[in-house]
């Protein structure tokens, strides 16, 4: 063949695979209000960024040994740049078979998957999902059924998580394996009112229990985002979604091999004096903790993770004089702060992104303990307990809390530390213990009480002497804890950050602790 024939040829198998299913499936996602891949990773990366790989992979058709059409593999990849940072991404490309199908394999001489380009460059992964996994169809392809043996491709998904971070957006009805792998990430998102994400769809549904439900019913943003805690973030659209991937991103190192970004550092958008009036003098009334966060924090610098999830903690990244921090903090306006299962789920993905990629972990406390009840009993809240137990302890990073309220229980004691760069500061305006004076005194003196001759006005002379024991400058007279002026948080938390940069530097490389979805 001769070298223009080449080029030629070349040049025609290009414009094939970017035209992916043709104008008609292409009109149809846009009909469904959805980009497609290439639209989206246009919109993801910085201009003119993208570097595609395997662009010539797919399905031709010949007569007489030449091209007379091509089918490409139904996702597109590549390298992009996101604020100049390098990345590899993977779209899934829902107008060639609804993004089901095979992986594309050539056996010998296969060029890297995305995820193996990703762990070998050492830069972030991201999944750009909207594909209705396996199909039954591909069997009369391959002429025979297979074994399910995804875990040979699914080994370095895995791997990625403990290297670099990795993020999804969930960008239309997602099943089978792209949906477990939607969960396999350090942060996701999906689209309200577009995007779904299930096993298997309302159609397999059907046939295995006989129930017809719709797809947003099965599995729209708000059960997997309010209900269940899949998945983190819901998005207004595909824009807002790949725009929440690429700040999440902004937080974090390329690799564990390296250290977090800084930015410009910012003032904080409420004064620090303001704190001295954030937490009330009535305990039982709630107060926003966001208030707090805008005090100590660079201003517009909290991103928040699963807000819809687990209310009764704030959980998401920041900065704090440039450097990335990461955030948690309880929310008396939700269990009066109480840590639930949910929100003991949030507290430990927060404690692990930190531990892997290098933040430092400043908590705001206000813990009254863990969630009591039935509900909590029927969701196992002493295993989860165990869980964040387990996790706090294993983590290494730098952690400071300030407890600003409450701090009670085995729930309490979460927010502390024994090994590590850890620091604690309270307020004034903390209190704390094994338990709640008001809910101790009536089980551990409920003898005592019952036998008195007014026993309401028992319990209440009980809980007064109690509570004169209460005030935290009794606890320093003891054990040197450190109790503030909370107008001194930002100064101190700007210091301990700073600081904890030098530590931070000893501990990149191979994570000490495993980061599980």
């Amino acid at each position: 063949m001769r070298r223009e024939d080449e080029l030629a040829e070349l040049a025609q198998r290009s414009e094939l695979a970017q035209q992916m299913g043709g104008p008609e499936q292409i009109n149809r996602q846009h009909e469904h209000g959805k980009l497609t891949a290439r639209e989206r990773v246009a919109l993801l990366a910085d201009d003119a960024s993208f570097r595609e790989f395997g662009l010539l992979t797919g399905t031709g058709t010949y007569q007489d040994h030449r091209l007379t059409g091509f089918l490409p593999k139904n996702e597109v990849t590549g390298f992009v740049r996101l604020d100049g940072r390098q990345a590899v991404v993977s779209a899934g490309d829902f107008t060639i078979r609804g993004g089901s199908g095979g992986r594309n394999s050539g056996g010998m001489g296969q060029e890297l998957s995305a995820t193996r380009r990703a762990l070998e460059w050492r830069v972030p992964y991201i999944r750009l999902l909207d594909a209705a996994g396996g199909s039954v169809s591909a069997f009369a392809d391959y002429g025979r059924t297979y074994l399910p043996d995804g875990n040979a491709w699914a080994i370095y998904d895995v791997q990625l998580l403990q290297t670099v971070p990795v993020a999804a957006a969930v960008l239309g009805s997602v099943a089978g394996l792209p949906a477990v792998n939607a969960c396999l990430a350090h942060f996701n998102v999906m689209v309200r009112g577009t995007a779904q994400l299930f096993p298997g769809g309302p159609p397999v549904v059907k046939a295995a229990l006989g129930l017809d439900i719709s797809k947003e019913d099965l599995g729209g943003s708000h059960v997997h985002t309010e209900r269940n805690g899949v998945v983190d973030n819901v998005a207004l659209d595909e824009k807002d979604a790949l725009s929440q991937i690429r700040s999440f991103l902004s937080y974090l190192p390329s690799s564990v091999f390296e250290m977090p970004p800084r930015a410009e550092p910012a003032e904080p958008a409420v004064a620090p004096e303001r704190l001295r009036t954030a937490v009330p003098e009535s305990p039982r009334h709630p107060f926003d903790v966001y208030r707090i966060l805008g005090a100590a924090l660079d201003q517009d610098s909290f991103f928040e993770i699963a807000p819809g999830y687990g209310k009764s903690r704030v959980t998401g990244l920041a900065r704090v004089n440039g450097y990335p921090v990461g955030v948690m903090a309880n929310n008396p306006r939700h269990l009066g702060g109480a840590t639930d299962v949910a929100a003991g789920a949030k507290a430990m993905r927060l404690i692990q992104l930190c531990d892997l990629f290098h933040l430092p972990l400043v908590s705001f406390a206000d813990e009254p303990g863990f969630a009591v009840g039935p509900e909590s009993e029927r969701q196992g809240i002493e295993r989860a307990g165990a869980e964040l137990v387990w996790t706090t302890c294993m983590s290494r990073m730098p952690w400071l809390t300030f407890v600003i309220s409450r701090l009670f229980g085995v729930a309490g004691q979460c927010q502390h530390r024994p090994t590590g760069m850890y620091r604690r500061y309270a307020w004034p305006s903390a209190r704390w213990g094994s338990m709640h004076i008001t809910g101790g005194v009536s089980a551990a003196y409920r003898r005592v009480i019952e036998a008195a001759d007014d026993p309401e006005a028992k319990r209440k002379e009980i809980e007064a002497e109690l509570d004169a024991l209460a005030s935290p400058f009794l606890t320093a007279e003891a054990t040197g804890q450190d109790i503030i002026d909370p107008a001194q948080t930002r100064q101190l938390l700007v210091e301990f950050v700073t600081d904890a940069q030098r530590v931070l530097a000893t501990q990149v490389g191979v994570p000490g602790m495993p980061y599980r979805p």
